[in-house]
């Protein structure tokens, strides 16, 4: 099986995507090709609450016999309504993911359509049956917790899929993570700006200079490393992923910057060392709300006495994540396996209960998120033939299209934020 076999991703984008037309390995994608069997009882009452839910939506969900719902809006397109029901019945919100990636369900402008279910997250599905979600919901996988092996399989399965298929939608800095622009819409060549501004942002918060000595925990490609050792800065950067890791050293040596960074395969709990800083961007997010308190505390051991930690973290409503912190979602199932994204309530407890840090600042910019991920889907959707000839099928495409939607429509809506924190440790005094 190849890495490009092994990957699955949620699809999205703003044209209407062809349904899967057959050919789907079964044993590469089960649940796909073969959804687990629902009865009929449990088929009516999903498609009772479906109806319910989109008739109140700002939505045109038509059906194939030519009936319709909803109070008009984004349209909705459901070609199958027997198995779009059944799956959601048997698998919830993760069924409602793979559907799509079926074929069963398809958008016109599909970033559309799932802003308005993000935004209506909380009262799709009714108080009493909220009150159940440990009965119908999926829970989560007791081997993808975030322990030390668990994370490298974990990581490995997103990260090490193919450096040439993430280079193929991100822009030339290779950043993949919120960008920081300086008004909307932007367009595709103003996201390597962007990035370096919000790079620089983050290095600014730190108080990164020459002869700072940087711990940086998830290298990603490189590009925060680089641009922190042009300062004079000396860093040691971690990452779980091989394949980012080869190429973060490739780019790194192309800067002439080796004797000032290494790069490190080593996860946060085994750092060493003491550092004048710490950078982290959008990893807390694969940590797992389990090893919050151990993650947390490794920035403090790790920074010395009147050290800065700076970090960006995607976060969500402290209720919801309450809500679906034990379940296992779609997002985990197809794209971050372990992932947990975190309140701000439960950064700022954490932080408090099992740290000597204070959050000293946090700044919110979702809305930069959502335009980063409008150009990221963008430019997935004109490249689909490239990356199809990179071996990744039809429904693997429909299934990163989602998600690049999915995250899109998230931030959109409100429903998710990203935050950037500026944690100090307190300098010893006499």
């Amino acid at each position: 099986m190849t890495t490009a076999e092994r990957r699955s991703a949620d699809a999205g984008r703003t044209v209407t995507v062809p349904p899967v037309q057959g050919g789907v390995d079964p044993d590469r994608r089960p649940d796909i090709t073969s959804p687990p069997a629902v009865s009929r009882a449990r088929t009516s009452v999903a498609a009772a609450v479906v109806r319910r839910a989109l008739r109140n939506l700002p939505l045109h969900v038509r059906f194939p016999d030519g009936t319709s719902l909803g109070q008009g809006g984004p349209a909705l397109d459901i070609h199958d309504p027997t198995a779009f029901h059944g799956r959601i019945g048997g698998q919830g919100l993760v069924g409602f993911g793979e559907s799509y990636m079926a074929g069963e369900w398809d958008a016109p402008d599909l970033v559309a359509v799932l802003t308005v279910l993000a935004a209506n997250a909380a009262e799709l599905v009714p108080a009493p049956l909220q009150r159940l979600r440990g009965l119908w919901a999926p829970r989560r996988p007791y081997t993808e917790r975030n322990t030390p092996d668990g994370s490298r399989d974990n990581v490995s399965r997103h990260y090490d899929l193919s450096n040439d298929l993430f280079a193929l939608f991100l822009d030339t800095t290779l950043s993949y993570s919120s960008a920081l622009f300086r008004g909307f819409p932007a367009d595709q060549d103003l996201l390597p700006a962007a990035q370096h501004r919000k790079i620089d942002r983050l290095l600014d918060l730190a108080d990164v200079r020459a002869g700072t000595r940087v711990l940086e925990i998830g290298t990603g490609w490189g590009e925060l490393a680089i641009r922190a050792a042009a300062r004079g800065a000396r860093v040691t950067s971690l990452t779980l992923s091989r394949e980012q890791r080869d190429l973060a050293r490739e780019r790194i040596a192309a800067a002439g910057l080796t004797d000032r960074v290494s790069v490190e395969l080593c996860d946060y709990r085994e750092a060493r060392g003491t550092y004048d800083a710490v950078v982290s961007v959008e990893m807390v997010e694969a940590v797992g709300a389990e090893f919050w308190p151990v993650y947390f505390r490794t920035l403090d051991e790790r920074l010395a006495p009147g050290g800065r930690a700076a970090l960006q973290a995607i976060t969500m409503p402290h209720a919801r994540m309450l809500a679906s912190r034990d379940t296992f979602t779609w997002i985990q199932k197809y794209v971050f396996p372990g992932g947990l994204i975190p309140s701000v309530e439960a950064v700022a407890e954490t932080v408090r209960d099992h740290t000597r840090l204070r959050v000293t600042r946090r700044d919110a910019y979702g809305a930069h998120y959502a335009e980063t991920l409008r150009l990221w889907r963008e430019r997935f959707t004109e490249r689909a033939d490239e990356v199809a000839a990179l071996g990744f099928d039809e429904t693997f495409r429909r299934m990163w299209t989602f998600y690049l939607a999915y995250s899109e429509a998230g931030f959109r809506s409100g429903y998710l934020n990203v935050q950037q924190y500026l944690l100090t440790k307190e300098a010893c005094t006499r």
